[in-house]
C-alpha cells in the first residue's frame, strides 16, 4: 500500500507523524487527509491505483462490448445503432480515457476521467434503450445498476466522484426512462426504485472501501514514521556516544570501534594505514594562564584545523584525550601521512592563538607523531597507535612543534617496532622534555 519512497528529515518525520495522530482521530465522516497527509497517501498510492484503474476499466469496457449479443437479442432491428454505439463511441472514448490514465495526470483529473467516462456509459446505454422501439426493450433498464456497480465498487472511484457521477447517472436515466413510450408507467417505477436502491448500496459500499483503504494507510505510515523516527534517534544517539561534545570530532570510543575495521579492511585490500598522535604543546601552561573557558576555546580551534588538513571521506579525527588527538589514515603512505602532519602542524601554528610564558613559542603549537604500516595477522592493531605515540614522545624530546615519522617495516612484531628509532624534522631542537 505504501510504495518505497524517499526518507523525511527528522523534524519533518515528526511533523508528519504528528499530522498522522491527528488524521486517525479525524471525524468518522470526513474521508480527506490533512493537506500533507493527503498529498502523500495520493503519491503513495498513486501507481496501484493508476494500475488498478486501467485494469479494471479494460475489463469492463470489454464486458460493455459483450453486451452487442444482449442487443442482438433485444433489438435486432436496431443491431447497427446498438454497434455504433458501442464500437464506434464508447470503446473510442473509453480507451482515450484508459491511455490518459496510463500517461499519467494528477490524482484529481484521474478521478474526474474515469467518472465521467461512467457518466458517458451511462448516457450512451439510455440513449440505446430509448432508442429502440422493441418490446423487449425494457428489460435494460435493470442493467443500468451495472454501470453504478462499475463506477462505484469496481473502479471504486474516490467517493466524491463516485456520488457526483451517481447522481449524474440517475439525472440521465430518469430523462430517458420517463418519457420512453414503449413501456408502461409500473416498470418506469420499478426501475427508479432498483436503480435508485443500486446507488445507495453501492454508494455506502464506495464510502467503506475508501474509508478501510485510507485507515490502513494510515496505519501503516505511522508505524513506517514511527521507525523512521525511532532509527534517527537512535542514529542521534549514537552520534552522540561516539562524538566529542567539546571539539565535534570522533572520540576515543569511536576510534576503537573503527580502528579493528580499517585495520582488516587494509589486510584484505593490502593497503597501508597511517596514523597521526598530536599533543598540544604545554597545554597545561596554557590552561593555568588563561583558564578552562580559553583551554576549551582553543582545542575547538585546533579540532576545527585539524580537519582542515585531512580527507574528509576517509580519514577519522579524534579527541584522544586532555590536549590530545588522534587522526586514522586510511590508504596513506609515509609520505602523504607525513606531509598532512607537517600542514596540520603549520596550521596550528598559523593560527597564532597566543601562548605567553613558554620558553619555545609565544603562539600555540603542536607535536605530532606519524606512523604507518602494512597491517597483517602477525600484528596487533595497537602497535600503530604505539608507534605513533612514541613517535611523539621523540618530537616532544627534540624540542616540539614538530613531527616525527616513525618507519614500521612490514611484517615486524611489536618489540622490534619498539627498537627502531624514529626520524624527526621540524625546528630546530632545543632543551629535551617529557611528551606533556
Amino acid at each position: 500500500m505504501i510504495e518505497n519512497g524517499a526518507s523525511d528529515g527528522g523534524p519533518a518525520v515528526k511533523e508528519t507523524l504528528s499530522a498522522v495522530e491527528a488524521d486517525l482521530s479525524r471525524p468518522w465522516y470526513r474521508l480527506r487527509f490533512s493537506s500533507a497527509v493527503e498529498a502523500r497517501f495520493e503519491a503513495d498510492t498513486a501507481t496501484r491505483r493508476s494500475r488498478h484503474l486501467l485494469i479494471a476499466g479494460i475489463v469492463a469496457l470489454v464486458i460493455y462490448n459483450l453486451y452487442i449479443f444482449n442487443d442482438s437479442v433485444i433489438r435486432p432491428e436496431s443491431l447497427l445503432i446498438s454497434a455504433g454505439i458501442r464500437f464506434g463511441l464508447m470503446t473510442p472514448l473509453g480507451l482515450a480515457a484508459l491511455y490518459v490514465i496510463y500517461r499519467g495526470i494528477s490524482p484529481t483529473l484521474r478521478e474526474a476521467t474515469m467518472a465521467a467516462t461512467i457518466v458517458i456509459a451511462m448516457l450512451l446505454s439510455s440513449a440505446n434503450f430509448y432508442l429502440s422501439d422493441s418490446p423487449h426493450s425494457f428489460l435494460d433498464t435493470f442493467s443500468f445498476g451495472l454501470i453504478l456497480l462499475v463506477g462505484n465498487i469496481v473502479l471504486s472511484l474516490r467517493f466524491g466522484f463516485a456520488l457526483a457521477s451517481s447522481l449524474l447517472c440517475a439525472v440521465i436515466m430518469t430523462s430517458f426512462v420517463i418519457p420512453y413510450a414503449h413501456t408502461d408507467n409500473a416498470v418506469k417505477i420499478n426501475t427508479l426504485v432498483v436503480f435508485t436502491s443500486s446507488a445507495i448500496f453501492t454508494l455506502l459500499a464506495n464510502y467503506r472501501l475508501e474509508a478501510s483503504e485510507r485507515q490502513a494507510y494510515l496505519l501503516l505510515l505511522r508505524e513506517r514514521l514511527g521507525n523512521e523516527a525511532t532509527l534517527q534517534s537512535n542514529q542521534v544517539l549514537t552520534k552522540i556516544s561516539t562524538t566529542d561534545p567539546l571539539t565535534g570530532v570522533a572520540n576515543r570510543r569511536h576510534l576503537d570501534e573503527v580502528m579493528t575495521q580499517r585495520w582488516h579492511e587494509a589486510i584484505a585490500e593490502r593497503t597501508m594505514l597511517g596514523m597521526l598522535v598530536l599533543d598540544i604543546d604545554c597545554f597545561k601552561n596554557y590552561n593555568d594562564r588563561y583558564g578552562h573557558l580559553e583551554g576549551d576555546a582553543c582545542l575547538r580551534r585546533v579540532a576545527q584545523e585539524i580537519q582542515h588538513h585531512v580527507r574528509h571521506e576517509l580519514d577519522l579525527v579524534v579527541r584522544y584525550g586532555g590536549e590530545e588527538f588522534v587522526v586514522l589514515m586510511p590508504n596513506a603512505s609515509a609520505s602523504s601521512a607525513f606531509q598532512a602532519a607537517e600542514r596540520i602542524r603549520q596550521g596550528i601554528e598559523a593560527l597564532a592563538i597566543p601562548n605567553a610564558g613558554v620558553s619555545h613559542s609565544p603562539v600555540v603549537t603542536i607535536s605530532i607523531g606519524v606512523a604507518v604500516t602494512r597491517p597483517n595477522t602477525a600484528l596487533p592493531p595497537s602497535l600503530l597507535l604505539l608507534q605513533a605515540d612514541e613517535a611523539l614522545y621523540q618530537a616532544k624530546r627534540e624540542g616540539r612543534n614538530r613531527c616525527v615519522l616513525a618507519q614500521l617495516q612490514e611484517g615486524q612484531s611489536s618489540a622490534q617496532a619498539h627498537r627502531d628509532t624514529p626520524h624527526a624534522t621540524g625546528l630546530a631542537s632545543s632543551d629535551g622534555e617529557t611528551k606533556r
